[in-house]
């Protein structure tokens, strides 16, 4: 397990096969130090999980990967391609052409659904087909169908939000997100404001994107899915990376002592199991 910033990629793992890597990342909320020389790698075909304590960073770093937030300091490569600030570059506003290609390659997935309330289902999902793609509309609405069958919705496909759970909500966010074809999915949280049961529904959906390969990082509170489903754990506190490797390893005990007073928050004496051995 690798302990604050990352060395060099490992060898035999060519960069063709990092999805995103930070290099020094910093980000500032006026005198407020938010993230501090983040350093870290999320790899093509990988389950990466951001885990940490509430106000730990976590969801400000997936906004800077997501070019959401601007960050202040250091790189963030996305696919090989470089944006932000490098040790000697100019400091100067990203080419929006630049960030909106980068985009592209990027679906989103926040812990609010932000789903439309005057489109259905299957509105929500193709509008951007429609709209950013430029798809016809029977294309547009043939693809969205396909991904709302995926998550497990498509016979909800005519409801408007307000007729279905908040675990169906998100699971239409999410249908929302692959319908756009993106390289990596990002998840903010996904399932911070369901209850037990639907965020089962999430979760089971997450997992099967986990299998068929996509390319996921997903900052969450679901200590069981990051240890079961990530390949890959960076544990986050103060805004630092305390902890970055393999999900065996960072979980395998004797736990790092901050990292386990954190799951000492999370889990109970029995599912400490699932992180032995």
């Amino acid at each position: 397990v690798r302990r604050g910033c990352l060395g060099p990629v490992p060898a035999g793992m060519s960069a063709a096969q990092v999805a995103i890597r930070a290099r020094g990342v910093g980000k500032r909320f006026g005198a407020n130090q938010v993230l501090a020389d983040i350093a870290l790698e999320a790899r093509e075909g990988e389950v990466t999980c951001l885990i940490g304590p509430s106000g730990s960073g976590k969801s400000t770093l997936l906004r800077c990967m997501a070019f959401l937030e601007r960050h202040d300091e250091g790189t963030i490569e996305v696919f090989g391609r470089p944006m932000g600030f490098g040790a000697d570059a100019a400091r100067r506003p990203l080419p929006e052409a630049d960030v909106a290609a980068v985009r592209r390659d990027l679906g989103m997935v926040f812990q609010q659904f932000n789903l439309w309330p005057h489109m259905t289902a299957l509105g929500n999902v193709s509008e951007a087909l429609k709209r950013v793609r430029r798809l016809p509309r029977r294309e547009a609405e043939g693809r969205a169908m396909a991904m709302l069958e995926k998550v497990g919705l498509g016979e909800r496909a005519a409801h408007y939000p307000s007729e279905l759970s908040g675990g169906q909500q998100q699971r239409v966010a999410i249908a929302r997100a692959l319908a756009m074809e993106p390289r990596m999915v990002l998840f903010d949280e996904p399932t911070s404001s369901l209850d037990p049961e639907l965020t089962g529904e999430v979760l089971t959906v997450m997992r099967q994107l986990a299998q068929d390969g996509m390319t996921m990082v997903v900052v969450t509170h679901e200590i069981g899915f990051a240890a079961q489903v990530a390949q890959h754990v960076v544990f986050l506190d103060g805004g630092r990376v305390l902890l970055d490797g393999r999900a065996g390893e960072v979980f395998r005990q004797p736990w790092h002592p901050r990292l386990g007073q954190f799951l000492q928050t999370y889990l109970d004496l029995g599912a400490s199991v699932l992180f032995q051995g």
